[in-house]
């Protein structure tokens, strides 16, 4: 429950403050590529139209958009997944979620099958499912392509949710630095199948695929009939020099206006689906207990 409350009250507290503005015209931004990608890169010209500021964007990852905060080394960032439980270095930071955001499983256009289930694709991570053959597709094999590492705004979100096991291991899949190998990969090999952010997909020649035979959508993703759902975050840290100018940005993220252009991009915004928290909230305490890794429940 503190994980809710924390995301909910701030929420509350930066959209209904009052406006603030520093002098300061320049903020860099780092974090990860599905953010950028989705929401950030419009969302910050939008911002910088109406403020005359610069807002610098880097990529690097969701782990970088949360430690080079806590570090001071950047303003503020972008994260697909919340703080790790137990590292010191990241609860220091705050996590605003402006977004909620799919995780879409693609293939190559030319691959035949259009849907999986849910057990399925757990089947395909686990080894159980290694050839197109076993869900109705052609006689090959099911070449999987993964996040390295175990705690990459993806990698951890797929571990999270589908799995509720932050430390589970995919043994049988070839491994990338980063999401935009993996979708490259997919768009060159009609055998190939990998999960990512579905705003960042939609930028790439890849099929995705229905998940229980629902489309990631604003719809789906809304009421939550699409079940692979993650909130995007701004991070920012409190003892920040520009501390106040990332919580302007933060409420214009918030505003109607804001909201709109993240719709555009093909995400959720936060405060349209609140009633995801609580189920979100709930896998996320599963995923949690679940982990032999997680300090929390040592």
């Amino acid at each position: 429950m503190r994980h809710f409350f924390l995301q909910f009250s701030s929420c509350i507290f930066i959209f209904y403050s009052s406006s603030l503005y520093s002098q300061e015209n320049i903020l860099n931004w780092v974090g990860c590529g599905i953010s950028k990608k989705s929401y950030m890169t419009r969302l910050a010209k939008a911002y910088s139209d109406s403020k005359k500021i610069d807002i610098n964007l880097q990529g690097g990852g969701a782990t970088r958009g949360i430690r080079d905060v806590s570090k001071l080394s950047a303003d503020f960032g972008g994260a697909c997944r919340y703080y790790l439980p137990g590292n010191l270095e990241e609860e220091k930071v705050g996590f605003e979620p402006v977004a909620w955001d799919a995780l879409a499983v693609i293939t190559h256009p030319d691959n035949p099958i259009n849907n999986l289930s849910l057990e399925q694709v757990r089947k395909i991570y686990t080894g159980e499912i290694t050839n197109w053959k076993s869900v109705g597709g052609h006689d090959a094999p099911i070449k999987l392509l993964t996040r390295k590492g175990k705690i990459s705004g993806v990698g951890y979100s797929i571990r999270s949710l589908i799995f509720s096991d932050t430390n589970m291991d995919f043994p049988h899949s070839k491994k990338f630095k980063s999401s935009g190998p993996i979708e490259k990969a997919v768009e060159s090999d009609i055998n190939a199948l990998a999960i990512t952010g579905v705003s960042s997909a939609r930028l790439r020649q890849v099929k995705i695929l229905s998940l229980n035979n629902k489309q990631p959508n604003y719809d789906t993703i809304k009421s939550g009939r699409y079940v692979l759902y993650r909130p995007l975050y701004i991070t920012f840290n409190p003892l920040s020099p520009h501390a106040k100018q990332v919580k302007d940005f933060i409420r214009f993220a918030h505003s109607k206006t804001g909201r709109s252009i993240m719709i555009k991009n093909g995400v959720v915004p936060y405060i349209d689906a609140l009633r995801l928290v609580m189920i979100q909230s709930r896998q996320t305490l599963a995923s949690q207990s679940n982990s032999k890794s997680n300090l929390t429940y040592d």
